[in-house]
């Protein structure tokens, strides 16, 4: 037996840790995807494979950086893991998401035992796809760039220089991709490092004893969250625009949630094929948004650990989009799964009237854009996640402006950073008026930004939810659909949502208007002091 203050105080230092070496990533990283939008997430893990402390970073990564430690273990032995030693892996189908995150991992040995592992995921600004930093249009897998398995990158601390020659030689910015590299090394060193201070100031049985008490104690909460959910079959459904290639062609995301006693299952074998376009993932993502959206219901002020999710059951259809199997292009995993999230919550949304919220606007809205850098001469890939309205709840409005909730600790890329590494100017951003759904809460509203090109630019854009955008809850209204506009009020204005390395010349204009959530209650009943705010502070318009 251990005492509940013991057990705290290091259940907060294993949280620490991976703070610790998540500061570590983002500092030591080369690309402003990583110290800029801190695109990534990091893990420390027990010896079973269990989540001990993950960071702050993208929810979408929720509790499946383990998939790749059990995985090289699963196929080389337990005998695999040596002290000293780096692993990198990046298959879509073993970590769920597209090629350019790639997750470094390493075994912690105290005293010669394997004690568990430190692993971070982070965005590769380019793997060596058919276009620079990713494709738009890939139908293949092949298409995307380098796939790895489980493959050592460190040899007994030492760099496994034939590898990293190997990756050099298949991306288009290999000193920046080898620095994040060596910079997720360093993430996973410091977690190396922190783990064993933790374990040399109580011992491993103290540690280990600990570990099993906020296991337990997450899983006793859960359950019980659970329990008070009346069991019953609760479905939500909705549609992705489409897949990139055959556009205007929905793609149908079912979601079944069966509540019995302490117990939640998810059912997602009803869902569209595996798409010929770059909408598909592997089941661990899926999985992965489940768990976005049952957090969002369930003990969500509780920290992620290897407790979490033991009462939760996910079933994917293999073959479908989400559960793909190669060859399926999976560029744009994170589509359906901003999608799925919201679909979870609206499955339970009647029966959880107080925590459930109306849906946001739902997607990473991607604006991508690369070319000779007529200042520097050398190429660049500019690739930035645009922010939205998220949706209102009972006793609150949506925020507006904010990352949507795949993407969590992510940012939009400041504007003083994107015009100082790339050839463009940032004409507008600002708040897009009247986009959030009406209700006795109002949904948050969208964002307007506005590009105009400093040189000849090749553009690719990912707007989703037009087909379906952020619908009301309990009698509020649907938020606005995404817009995108290339030289708006122009001869040649062009409206679009999706386009792959489309040719642009200085002086276009890109305008990129994202979606607000929805809103919560009917309109009727909103306070007319809260009306007159909204229109002072210009989230309505007269």
């Amino acid at each position: 037996m251990i005492d509940p203050v013991t057990t705290e105080i290091i259940r907060c230092a294993l949280l620490q840790a991976a703070e610790d070496m998540n500061t570590t990533l983002i500092r030591s990283s080369y690309t402003p995807v990583i110290y800029e939008a801190k695109d990534c997430a990091v893990a420390l893990l027990d010896r079973e494979h269990n989540v001990l402390g993950q960071s702050s970073g993208l929810p979408i990564f929720l509790g499946n950086l383990e998939v790749c430690t059990r995985e090289t273990e699963r196929l080389y032995g337990r005998e695999v893991w040596e002290e000293g030693d780096v692993w990198a892996l990046n298959d879509s189908y073993i970590g769920g998401t597209h090629l350019n995150d790639v997750t470094v991992y390493g075994p912690i040995f105290v005293d010669g035992e394997l004690a568990g592992f430190a692993a971070s995921r982070a965005h590769w600004l380019d793997v060596g796809s058919k276009d620079p930093g990713g494709s738009m249009d890939s139908t293949s897998i092949f298409q995307e760039g380098l796939r790895l398995g489980p493959v050592r990158v460190y040899a007994g601390g030492e760099p496994c220089r034939d590898l990293h020659e190997l990756i050099a030689r298949n991306v288009r910015f290999p000193h920046a991709t080898l620095g994040d590299l060596r910079a997720q090394v360093s993430c996973a060193m410091t977690g190396q490092r922190r783990l064993k201070e933790i374990v040399s100031r109580w011992g491993l049985d103290t540690v280990t004893a600990a570990r099993d008490q906020i296991f337990a104690q997450t899983e006793r909460l859960e359950r019980a969250a659970i329990a008070a959910i009346p069991d019953g079959v609760y479905q939500a459904a909705g549609y992705l625009d489409d897949d990139g290639i055959s556009l205007g062609t929905p793609l149908p995301v079912n979601v079944t949630v069966v509540v019995s006693d302490e117990s939640m299952h998810v059912d997602l074998t009803n869902c569209a094929d595996q798409a010929l376009g770059p909408v598909n993932c592997g089941a661990a993502q899926a999985v992965a948004a489940v768990r976005v959206g049952y957090k969002l219901l369930v003990s969500g002020d509780v920290p992620l650990n290897g407790g979490s999710f033991r009462p939760l059951t996910v079933e994917t259809r293999p073959g479908s989009m989400l559960a793909a199997e190669s060859p399926a292009a999976c560029q744009y995993y994170y589509s359906h799964l901003g999608l799925l999230i919201d679909l979870v919550v609206r499955a339970l949304a009647r029966v959880l009237p107080d925590k459930a919220a109306a849906a946001s606007y739902g997607d990473s809205m991607i604006v991508q854009f690369t070319g000779t850098d007529p200042r520097t001469g050398k190429l660049y890939v500019s690739q930035e996640a645009t922010v939205g309205g998220w949706g209102a709840w009972e006793g609150g409005d949506g925020e507006t402006c904010l990352i949507n909730n795949v993407n969590g600790a992510l940012r939009d890329m400041p504007i003083e950073v994107l015009e100082t590494l790339f050839p463009v100017r940032v004409r507008r951003y600002e708040i897009r008026p009247d986009t959030g759904g009406a209700g006795q809460w109002r949904g948050g509203d969208g964002v307007v930004r506005e590009y105009e090109f400093c040189g000849d630019t090749s553009l690719s854009l990912w707007f989703e939810r037009s087909v379906t955008p952020a619908w009301g809850l309990a009698g509020g209204e649907a938020g606005a659909p995404p817009r995108v506009t290339l030289n708006p009020g122009a001869a040649d204005e062009r409206r679009m949502l999706k386009a792959n390395a489309l040719p642009v010349q200085a002086g276009d204009v890109l305008r990129c208007e994202t979606g607000g959530g929805g809103g919560y209650g009917p309109p009727a009943r909103r306070s007319p002091t809260a009306t007159a705010e909204d229109l002072t502070y210009g989230l309505i318009t007269p």
